[in-house]
């Protein structure tokens, strides 16, 4: 749930937005659609339902916090819901969401086949489109693809525009860590980018949770993002040069 809702005190504390998932630093190389039609459900030009799919670390969930993001700093409600996580919650979560003026549903996949999930989430749709409001969902699948048991429910995630999003190559990574670094008052070269994209797990959640631990590494040791650091810091067994 966004911040400033009034309802994020329902929410459980573990749901919380990326303060550096936002729409301006999105890199979207490639995924320029996708960008543009996150853009207008959340500028209200669109009531469609928008369902983004594509593999781990293409920018999904950077693409819905953000739009959460927009729409608080436009005044309006919005709530971030990741699936992945459901087993750590209840499907009551979902009743009452109908009044945000945008709802984004992270990795839907992730309830397929769960009863009581897909039920509240086809009874949410609904009341969501009776209200007038805005609904963005992720998955790592199409549409057509998506293993709910649920027929209408499955047909529902696809009655809006449905766009699937490139992985980032190498060269984006590369300048995706640049940024992400930067955010954080970093300064990371490149060759240091190309060292970690070498050694560590190339997805994009990977590579933001290393991120962040290198941050607090770096802050602690009072050291810059150098290969002979990280390799103290994050890769102590790598003595290579």
């Amino acid at each position: 749930m966004a911040a400033n809702d009034p309802m994020s005190r329902q929410l459980p504390l573990g749901i919380r937005l990326r303060s550096t998932a936002t729409l301006g630093n999105f890199i979207p190389s490639g995924n320029e659609e996708a960008l543009a039609c996150v853009k207008r459900v959340v500028a209200g030009q669109t009531r469609l339902g928008l369902y983004l799919w594509g593999g781990v670390g293409c920018g999904k969930s950077h693409l819905l916090q953000a739009a959460c993001h927009a729409l608080t700093e436009q005044g309006g409600t919005s709530a971030y819901i990741p699936l992945a996580r459901a087993g750590e919650f209840d499907p009551g979560l979902l009743q009452g969401l109908e009044t945000m003026c945008l709802v984004c549903i992270d990795d839907v996949d992730g309830i397929a086949g769960q009863e009581a999930w897909e039920m509240a989430l086809f009874h949410l749709y609904n009341r969501v489109r009776e209200n007038d409001n805005r609904m963005i969902f992720s998955a790592n699948v199409s549409p057509g693809a998506i293993t709910m048991e649920m027929p209408d429910l499955k047909s529902r995630l696809s009655w809006g525009v449905t766009v699937r999003l490139a992985q980032p190559d190498d060269d984006l990574k590369t300048l995706i860590l640049q940024q992400w670094a930067k955010e954080r008052g970093l300064h990371m070269p490149k060759e240091v980018a190309h060292y970690l994209l070498s050694r560590l797990s190339r997805d994009l959640h990977s590579l933001s949770a290393m991120l962040d631990a290198l941050d607090q590494a770096a802050l602690v040791a009072q050291r810059r993002l150098t290969i002979p650091f990280i390799k103290d810091a994050i890769v102590p067994g790598d003595r290579s040069r």
